[in-house]
């Protein structure tokens, strides 16, 4: 690795272990700021295009503020939010715009996972009690960590697509994948545990809808249905602990999303379909006012849960932020920001090379698989307006590291 690829590091561990959003992006924004003026910087068409969708969404956040009056601190806390993709994405691209070799990059990426899988295991398997809930162990040792699940097929991958290891050491790249893979398991996370298959499969083109392919997507359907069969046929206890405590919230991850018929006083019923809450009362306040599925409430709006839900020390009766993307840039910026944002995951997804369309470009995969990502996070953990989501840098890295592959494609 070079200078450039730790500090990529460095920023990435910030944002990893720094508990402070606000400071984290005032830290981002002092280091985009360096690089801008560090050297000319430009940015290209094809990543403008790519990144002009959430700027549209940023901007429209703005005029729910010309027919409504909120409180400055969430105004600001959600121009936060909306800037943050934008500011990441534009880092990563800066950073390394002007590298030379694609395997710095790739490599800041695993040594970067490497550590955080390394922390988080021991950090388990020394300090954890196996007695402990699963809730209790997330709480303690962190929800997820979706770069080492891109680290894991980034070495994977590229072995398979240029015919070498991007690990020289033999040993250190199987104890690497090896760690990686721990950690993913020991997250206890079923959006961790989807994206491995889902990234997995997509990394490596069998998501692709040709005949010969089909195959795979039915099975991993068939798959699914099986499981779900299997869940619905057993006992599980919602106070269960280990691996039946992950295997009652992979039951119910469905309804947590889609069911809206919720007892509020039932505290069971509740907790189990949050997500689903959220949404519904984000949808009550907007029937009051239906010009709000126009352009959205603006920068500044709260959703009114009806009561005061314990999300923190105090208690919190109204909320800035929901766990659905979707319905997060619809209560915000209307149906018009919600289609720009779906026309930005889409871009991500259908990304193309400029040249031969039949020689897909490692980084391309890469960034396809990231559309892919979003499209799934953004129904369950706000998508690109997660405040601790580090992939936004990774995908940054890849725009700039796929306009490198591309020159050397014709060379």
């Amino acid at each position: 690795m070079n200078l450039r690829a730790l500090f990529f590091v460095l920023i990435l561990a910030g944002e990893r272990y720094i508990p402070s959003f606000k400071i984290n992006l005032f830290l981002l924004l002092i280091f985009l700021v360096g690089l801008f003026f560090e050297s000319k910087k430009t940015i290209s068409l094809k990543v403008f295009k790519i990144i002009k969708p959430i700027i549209l969404v940023f901007i429209l956040g703005f005029f729910g503020l010309l027919i409504n009056d909120y409180t400055f601190e969430f105004i600001v806390k959600d121009i936060l939010y909306f800037i943050r993709p934008i500011l990441a994405i534009l880092f990563g691209y800066f950073l390394f715009q002007q590298e030379k070799r694609k395997e710095n990059f790739l490599l800041s990426i695993v040594y970067f996972s490497f550590l955080t899988a390394l922390i988080h295991c021991c950090g388990i398997l020394i300090f954890g009690k196996i007695s402990e809930r699963i809730s209790e162990i997330r709480g303690d040792f962190g929800l997820d960590n979706f770069v080492e699940i891109f680290a894991f097929y980034i070495i994977i991958f590229y072995e398979k697509k240029f015919k070498q290891s991007l690990i020289v050491s033999r040993v250190l790249k199987y104890l690497i994948l090896f760690t990686l893979l721990l950690s993913i398991y020991l997250y206890f996370s079923r959006t961790m545990l989807i994206m491995f298959l889902l990234i997995g499969f997509s990394i490596f083109g069998y998501l692709t809808l040709t005949k010969n392919k089909l195959k795979y997507i039915f099975g991993l359907v068939v798959l699914v249905l099986l499981m779900y069969t299997f869940l619905y046929s057993i006992k599980l206890e919602r106070n269960s602990k280990g691996y039946e405590a992950l295997l009652y919230k992979i039951k119910i991850a469905p309804e947590e999303i889609f069911k809206t018929k919720i007892n509020r006083e039932n505290h069971k019923n509740l907790w189990d379909h949050w997500r689903g809450y959220e949404a519904k009362r984000a949808f009550a306040l907007m029937n009051e006012n239906p010009s709000s599925y126009v352009f959205g409430n603006g920068f500044g709006s709260l959703v009114n849960l009806k009561f005061k839900a314990p999300l923190d020390e105090k208690g919190m009766k109204k909320i800035s932020r929901l766990h659905n993307g979707y319905i997060f840039v619809l209560y915000k910026t209307g149906l018009i920001g919600l289609l720009i944002y779906f026309s930005f995951l889409l871009n991500l997804m259908r990304f193309e090379t400029n040249k031969d369309k039949n020689e897909i470009l490692f980084s391309t995969r890469i960034i396809r698989s990231i559309g892919l990502f979003y499209l799934f996070t953004s129904l369950i953990i706000s998508g690109i307006y997660n405040p601790t989501n580090l992939i936004l840098f990774v995908l940054g890295g890849f725009l700039a590291i796929e306009k490198l592959e591309d020159k050397l494609q014709v060379n």
